[in-house]
């Protein structure tokens, strides 16, 4: 064997064990790390942030909306209604999207004023109080929140599908109501399935 093949050699042995103790130390070793210090410290956010129901059973995550409605796609009055959803045939996770029509779409537009007379009536509020969460989708289509504004023209039907008094379940509401973050990033949002498993839960 001549020099240079030996130094060939003994390059590929290199980089041979080179990779396998690379692959052991970040492919799997950096892995088990994070997901120990994952389970450990944020042991929810790590698993999904999943919420259960009143028997243990998983209803969703927090972070992605859904929607809330009958096998016919019928919004279901007891509960509190998420915003509309481009993503799919509706808050499909495997198909996050928004609709991508500009605001001058003749289609957007159409949609937007018939989504405001039937959450007006399914409210029974008049349309110039349906706010514009409630007509239009976020650009992800799983947004899981709504304003305080959508949340506070459902809370009467919804009292009235629950035989809840609508003081308890507006205080039940605000209990749901995160504030801007940090203080002054954004607006505050009601996440819709945390409010609907705790009213599940009552």
């Amino acid at each position: 064997m001549n020099t240079s093949t030996r130094s060939t050699a003994r390059t590929v042995g290199v980089a041979v064990r080179a990779m396998a103790l690379f692959t052991v130390l970040f492919g799997l070793g950096y892995t088990a790390v994070l997901t120990v210090v994952g389970q450990l410290a944020l042991p929810a956010q790590a698993n999904g942030s999943l919420l259960t129901d009143s028997e243990g059973a998983p209803v969703g995550s927090s972070l992605i909306g859904q929607g809330f409605t009958d096998a016919d796609g019928v919004p279901l009055p007891h509960y509190f209604q998420s915003r509309p959803s481009a993503a799919g045939d509706g808050y499909d996770a495997g198909a996050s999207s928004g609709s991508n029509l500009g605001p001058e779409n003749d289609d957007l537009i159409a949609a937007i004023a018939e989504r405001r007379d039937q959450v007006a009536a399914f409210n029974g509020v008049a349309p110039d109080d349906v706010p514009a969460d409630a007509v239009t989708a976020s650009s992800s289509g799983l947004d899981p929140h709504i304003s305080p504004a959508y949340a506070e023209i459902q809370i009467e039907r919804v009292a009235a599908e629950r035989g809840i008094p609508v003081a308890e379940l507006r205080a039940l509401v605000g209990e749901h109501t995160d504030g801007p973050q940090l203080g002054y990033l954004g607006d505050a949002t009601v996440n819709v399935l945390e409010l609907n498993v705790a009213l599940d839960q009552r």
